[in-house]
């Protein structure tokens, strides 16, 4: 097949591409690099700053226009793919679906339809925007009021929405929360794809014996500390480390080189991730290919969707449960004997569930059935 993606984030549509290649397939990224990530791509759509940089941006687009169609699949990232304004993202849109044979919806972020999932009360139980019927510490931010609620609740982000859902073939969700809010409107033109991992290029560190030591790890970012809860996750950790200062330790980062974040990530043995999601994100994932534990999210509804009923090395916390988070950090602090087996099993959670070649199969089996049926 040829397999054309429209946008990336966090490396993912790169990580696919590259294993599709891998199984005899032709796969091009036409993406920003997902901005300031910089990642691989074959089409650079990477937009500059000011009026300059958006006229630059526009023409861009329109010369690279004919080196995308005649693909038998293009994915998009999401409803907005391009940095321009919905308009215009539905006009490119309508191009590729005209001169190329089925468009698929990537759902791997927040969009139209996950944003009111979340407020609808009934689609989740939590979210990063409600907390049971209470908003999140986030949807009370001034941050919130200007990127989501002056943005998703706007009519035309909901004309917009439904033009692209009613002109795509089918859709494929990275998270059991996308896949959640997706159901109800697409059917069986949904499928789950899940978070490709490159492990070959992962070196696993899996722990062989009990550490004297738990030495917990946390990466801080600024403009996402509250919306994913690392600011209650680090608290949590540093009330553990006041309490069991000779059983364990924490390395806090904030806005370090990747080689540099990686190396003390290798020097760890807990990465502490996410609270308000059911899903073992990216950055989870790759530090469990490392061997490391994750505390994050890992609720009974995403192992169902994945099958997985023997194989739970995550350590969820809960938002809904007060006190969750000090009640988990210190079990793995009183077992930290535990620690080993956790560590191998959670590279083999990863190798088994996410990684690329066998997140790319899921998409390519998909992509098959959406162009039998047209």
């Amino acid at each position: 097949m040829k397999i054309l993606f429209v946008g990336d984030a966090s490396n993912m549509h790169n990580c696919l591409a590259q294993a599709m290649r891998d199984l005899g397939h032709t796969a091009i990224v036409a993406s920003n690099g997902s901005h300031w990530m910089d990642t691989s791509r074959d089409i650079n759509l990477k937009r500059g700053p000011g009026k300059l940089g958006a006229l630059r941006y526009v023409l861009d687009v329109l010369r690279a226009l004919p080196q995308m169609r005649g693909f038998d699949v293009v994915v998009t990232c999401g409803h907005i793919f391009l940095d321009l304004k919905p308009g215009k993202v539905r006009r490119v849109f309508d191009w590729l679906k005209r001169h190329n044979r089925c468009m698929v919806l990537g759902a791997l972020g927040t969009d139209y339809v996950y944003y009111h999932a979340c407020h609808d009360r009934k689609t989740y139980r939590y979210s990063d925007f409600m907390v049971g019927d209470n908003p999140s510490p986030y949807a009370l931010s001034s941050e919130y009021q200007t990127k989501h609620e002056n943005n998703w609740k706007l009519p035309l982000m909901r004309e917009h929405s439904e033009h692209i859902l009613n002109n795509i073939d089918g859709a494929i969700s990275c998270l059991w929360e996308y896949h959640e809010c997706y159901k109800p409107l697409l059917g069986d033109r949904l499928a789950y794809g899940g978070i490709p991992i490159d492990t070959k290029y992962v070196e696993p560190r899996i722990l062989d014996r009990e550490p004297e030591k738990v030495k917990f790890f946390i990466g801080i970012q600024r403009d996402r500390n509250i919306l994913k809860g690392t600011d209650q996750l680090l608290e949590a950790a540093q009330r553990t480390v006041d309490r069991y200062p000779n059983l364990c330790e924490l390395k806090v980062v904030e806005n370090i080189p990747y080689e540099e974040y990686v190396k003390l990530l290798n020097e760890s043995h807990v990465l502490l991730d996410q609270l308000y999601s059911y899903t073992p994100a990216t950055n989870a994932l790759l530090a469990m290919a490392r061997g490391l534990v994750a505390v994050s999210g890992a609720e009974p509804e995403y192992y169902d969707l994945i099958g997985e009923h023997d194989n739970q090395p995550i350590i969820n916390v809960s938002p809904l449960i007060e006190g969750d988070i000090n009640a988990k950090l210190e079990w793995i602090v009183q077992n930290k004997h535990r620690l080993p087996d956790l560590s191998r099993r959670s590279r083999e959670f990863v190798e088994k569930h996410n990684e690329a070649h066998v997140v790319a199969q899921r998409h390519l089996n998909f992509y098959e059935k959406l162009l039998t049926n047209k």
